[in-house]
């Protein structure tokens, strides 16, 4: 396990918020199988990115704290690759082109610490369980997507929305293999646990204990879904470095029915996520997931928003 990323040793770190619905709803672009990948490929979509992710340099600025980038390819993995025609080879460049398009916003940013996170999601839905993962398939299956982060000089890989412990097994093997950091970020339902059923606490101890990412992160949830899987004692908690909540207190069920888009509110999302605080004595990796733009993630770090 490797100790050079700040936040793995509490220096506070900026992250984004919630790329895809912010695109969908605040600008009105169209994202098949809510992948932004594509938009890499053209003048246009890349101008759309940037114009995201500089709202979060701003506000690492303002906060007098580290920022961490995650490349804008959640879904920028074979299966979903292939519903939205990309082979093989686009998949490895428009990954590698992901993580260059962060080192030239980095070199202009002017912020002291700017990681690039090569991100990956689940190879299924990120709000279902789906079958048991065998985790040698999952590091096969993802590894060729972290070959490419590796390639291109990413600063670490971060997989997002796991539902079940054997594929945040095989991602981290696959990572240690390519020579990258990884963080592993698990999603939990209103009860706090998996959408397999699994426990906060049981997933982190059983990952950890066949694998040891650098770090563990909790993403796509409301902290007060969050919070009951806090509960109860154990060192496991020390292990969780980032949050990434959801803006709304709606269930998956619920959001995935919903025709709009739920934002909440930002300064009592900031509110419910630093009731989490006292859970996790590690927390320094803190922004924002579905619903969520840069009004909440600045409400979190307690800065006002730009403009």
């Amino acid at each position: 396990m490797t100790t050079s990323l700040p936040q793995s040793s509490g220096r506070p770190v900026v992250t984004d918020g919630g790329l895809e619905t912010d695109l969908i709803y605040h600008h009105g672009v169209d994202l098949p199988y809510f992948a932004a990948f594509p938009l890499l490929d053209d003048e246009r979509g890349r101008e759309l990115l940037l114009r995201y992710y500089n709202e979060y340099v701003d506000i690492a600025r303002r906060a007098g704290a580290g920022l961490q980038l995650e490349t804008p390819t959640y879904k920028a993995n074979p299966d979903w690759g292939d519903r939205l025609g990309y082979t093989t080879g686009d998949l490895r460049r428009v990954n590698r082109d992901a993580v260059v398009l962060l080192q030239r916003l980095r070199d202009r940013a002017g912020v002291e610490t700017l990681l690039i996170s090569g991100n990956l999601g689940p190879r299924g839905d990120g709000y279902v369980a789906g079958d048991t993962v065998d985790p040698d398939e999952a590091a096969a299956y993802h590894a060729p997507q972290i070959e490419a982060f590796a390639d291109a000089g990413a600063d670490l890989v971060t997989a997002l929305t796991l539902t079940g412990t054997g594929e945040a097994v095989g991602i981290v093997r696959a990572a240690r293999a390519a020579g990258l950091p990884v963080a592993v970020s698990f999603t939990v339902e209103v009860d706090g646990r998996l959408p397999d059923g699994t426990s906060l606490a049981a997933a982190v101890t059983t990952v950890d204990a066949e694998g040891r990412p650098d770090y563990f992160m909790v993403n796509c949830a409301h902290p007060t879904h969050i919070a009951p899987g806090l509960t109860g004692g154990g060192d496991w908690r020390t292990r969780i470095v980032g949050l990434r909540a959801n803006a709304s207190v709606l269930s998956h069920a619920e959001l995935d029915a919903a025709d709009e888009l739920d934002e909440g509110d930002p300064v009592q999302l900031a509110r419910a996520q630093d009731a989490l605080r006292p859970h996790l004595p590690s927390l320094a990796l803190i922004g924002g997931c579905c619903g969520t733009d840069a009004r909440h993630v600045a409400a979190m770090w307690g800065v006002a928003p730009a403009g």
